[in-house]
C-alpha cells in the first residue's frame, strides 16, 4: 500500500514532526490553515474513524488532546480548531485528526478556507520546534 501518512510514520518521508509514541505521529500539515496547524495521525493504518479499532481510539485521542493544548499554548491561540474528515474532504486516506490554532477574527469562516504554505523550509522548523516545546510543558 502507498500511503503518505504510513510512510511518514515510518520515517521514510520526511515531516516536521512534533510527537510521536507507539500509537501516533503528529506533524506540521504542508499546507496550514494557520502556522501551527498540525495532523495527529494513529501509527497503525486506518481510512477513517470507523477503520480505526475501538482500542484505539481512546489512546489516539489522548494525544490529540494533549497536543491540542500544546498547540494553543505555542501559537499564542485563543482556542483551535479539532477536525477530522471521514472519506469526503479526505486528502489522504489515513484517519488524521486536524488541531488548528485559532483567535477571534482570523478570517476563518464557514468550511471553505484558504490554504497556505509556510514561507520557508526554516519557519516551519520554528513552528515544529515550538509545538515541541510546549508538549513538555
Amino acid at each position: 500500500m502507498d500511503c503518505v501518512f504510513c510512510a511518514i510514520a515510518a520515517g521514510e518521508v520526511a515531516a516536521h514532526r512534533v510527537f510521536e509514541d507507539a500509537t501516533a505521529v503528529a506533524f506540521l500539515d504542508a499546507r496550514p490553515l494557520f502556522p501551527g496547524h498540525v495532523l495527529v495521525v494513529p501509527r497503525l493504518h486506518a481510512e477513517t474513524l470507523t477503520d480505526l479499532p475501538a482500542a484505539e481510539v481512546g489512546p489516539l485521542f489522548g494525544r490529540v488532546r494533549r497536543i491540542t493544548g500544546a498547540v494553543e499554548r505555542a501559537m499564542g491561540a485563543a482556542g483551535s480548531f479539532v477536525a477530522a474528515n471521514n472519506r469526503v474532504s479526505q486528502s489522504v486516506p489515513h484517519f488524521h485528526v486536524h488541531v488548528v490554532p485559532r483567535d477571534r477574527k482570523d478570517g476563518l469562516r464557514g468550511f471553505f478556507w484558504p490554504r497556505t504554505r509556510y514561507a520557508s523550509d526554516e519557519e516551519a522548523a520554528a513552528v515544529a520546534a515550538r509545538v515541541r516545546a510546549a508538549l513538555e510543558e
